[in-house]
């Protein structure tokens, strides 16, 4: 169950960050957001490139920002790796594993105070097996998210770690979503990987040891995406107001 849980709540932390992306894209320039996430798309994009040069995919179009209104990441979307099925999967997982390791880097040297305060008990380890189980692990993850918040609240923010965790953390989290023709690729990548976690877990004890030590950075990862989560559609919500009433006027 544990491994199948993992895979999950880094489904929904994907999907989360998705969603985060899409809704700051709707109220700001696209190209302002993508300057603000500059060092998450970094570390996302190097993942990328080294997957393509794996898999003997050629390296195309392929920049930190574009030179149009947007700015967004440039990656060739027709990119053609040289192994068949594995290239795209392998491509999806490398973006994955950058940016979840500076994750964990960021996290454990610069947020550790803070992550302490985050409620990650919320996290359930064990997949829901009832309609009750699925409300109950709901109302966590509302839980989660406000300790999230306190956690951040009552930071001390006299500290550059501090912010530079916010920052990156942000940064990072936001950019583990999928880059535009590889979305596949990136959802087949966490679920062969955690399939090939749980068959290594079955045959010695290291893999489970290793989730549940990462079990910390994956609760604070995913409180953070549903606090920017709610405070980005609460955001969309008065900015689609606003504008509604500006142009009614």
């Amino acid at each position: 169950m544990l491994f199948l849980s993992a895979s999950i709540w880094v489904l929904m932390i994907v999907v989360l960050a998705w969603a985060v992306d899409y809704q700051w894209s709707r109220m700001i320039k696209p190209r302002y957001v993508n300057i603000a996430l500059l060092p998450g798309t970094l570390v996302a994009t190097l993942g990328r490139i080294v997957g393509l040069l794996i898999t003997g995919a050629k390296v195309n179009n392929t920049a930190l920002m574009g030179d149009d209104e947007r700015g967004a990441p440039l990656t060739d979307a027709g990119f053609e790796p040289k192994i068949p099925v594995f290239g795209p999967v392998l491509i999806g997982f490398l973006p994955l594993v950058a940016c979840g390791t500076a994750i964990y880097l960021v996290v454990n040297h610069l947020g550790d105070p803070i992550a302490q305060k985050v409620p990650i008990e919320k996290v359930a380890a064990e997949t829901p097996a009832s309609l009750g189980a699925f409300w109950s692990q709901s109302r966590s993850l509302i839980d989660l998210a406000e300790g999230t918040c306190d956690a951040i609240r009552t930071a001390d923010f006299d500290r550059w770690q501090t912010w530079a965790f916010a920052y990156l953390l942000m940064c990072l989290a936001v950019r583990s979503a999928p880059f535009p023709g590889n979305v596949k690729g990136h959802f087949a990548a966490i679920l062969a990987t955690g399939g090939a976690v749980w068959l290594a877990g079955t045959l010695s004890p290291a893999p489970g040891k290793l989730i549940e030590q990462s079990w910390p950075v994956l609760g604070v990862t995913l409180g953070w995406l549903l606090l920017l989560l709610i405070i980005s559609l609460i955001a969309r919500g008065v900015f689609e107001i606003v504008r509604g009433l500006a142009r009614a006027g």
